[in-house]
Parts: C-alpha cells; structure tokens; sequence
C-alpha cells in the first residue's frame, strides 16, 4: 500500500486529450486474472484501483461511455477516450457510477499503486508467477476479510449517500 503523500496521482489516456487525477488512495487494488478482463484488456490481467468517483477529478476531455458486456450479465460502462480509444476506468453494474475502477496502467506514476490483491486466480494464466505476501484467491473475495479499515469506513460512507440519494 503506497502512502497518502504520493496523492493525488493524474493519468490519462496515450493521446493526452484526456486527463485525471485521484485525489486520494483507491479503496482498493485488484489485480483481476479472469478470462473477461484477459478478453478485455488483450493481455494476463486488469490492474484496477477502486475508488470513489467525486474523487477523481478531469482535467481534460471527457470519456465516452461505453456500454461493454461483463461475466456478471449486467454489463460495465468502460469510460475511453474518444479520439485514442484507451480505456481509462469502468463502472461496474454494483457500484454504478459512484465507483470507477481506474486502469492503474493508464496512471502517469502506475508503480504507485501495486495490487492489493490477486482475484480470479484459477484462470489466471499459468506462466504468471503471483508475488509472495500478496493475498491471492481463486474467484472473488470476503471484503470484510481484506479491506483496510479506512476503506470500509469510506464504503459505508458511500452506501449511506447513494441510500439518502435514492430515498
């Protein structure tokens, strides 16, 4: 886990006609190995931060939605950029627009924010070697059970205004 200093962190897209910056740590860090993200991104895994959305900010341009089929069946909203087509973050169904999980790839400093865990393991491709001391598990797992505190506390958080919002 990087500490709070290395905050805010920008990114964006291979073109530079789109631009962010997460002004605060992710929730947290998967390193997801299922066969849809392998499809998705062309490659062994996704390298994605959680975080919530009112805390990344844009500093130019603004992505294009795209409606793309998930493993789930409720699809994902994956925000690219018009003119390049990088994808930069998503928007799973669960958390809606609240949560972007940020392509940690497309960060200008990536080496900020290494996974905090391994998910989907049982279809990771076989020649990817896992790093010790990383929790690592074959499909998803208990958040109570890995999340950092502070994280819980922000989910909750967040729970409680989309739960006022709707109500």
């Amino acid at each position: 886990m990087v500490a709070d200093g290395a905050f805010p962190l920008a990114g964006g897209c291979d073109c530079r006609a789109l631009r962010y910056r997460m002004e605060t740590r992710p929730l947290f860090v998967h390193c997801c190995h299922c066969r849809w993200c392998q499809r998705e991104t062309g490659s062994s895994f996704a390298l994605n931060a959680m975080i919530e959305a009112d805390r990344v900010t844009l500093l130019g341009g603004e992505p294009e939605l795209v409606d793309t089929p998930s493993a789930s069946g409720r699809g994902q909203l994956i925000a690219r950029c018009p003119k390049c087509r990088i994808a930069v973050w998503s928007h799973y169904a669960g958390a809606g627009r609240a949560v972007c999980f940020v392509r940690v790839g497309t960060l200008d400093q990536p080496d900020h924010l290494p996974p905090d865990i391994h998910i989907f393991t049982a279809s990771k491709q076989p020649w990817v070697l896992l790093p010790e001391g990383v929790p690592a598990v074959p499909a998803y797992y208990d958040r109570e059970q890995h999340w950092p505190k502070a994280s819980l506390a922000r989910r909750e958080a967040l729970l409680a205004k989309l739960g006022a919002a709707r109500g």
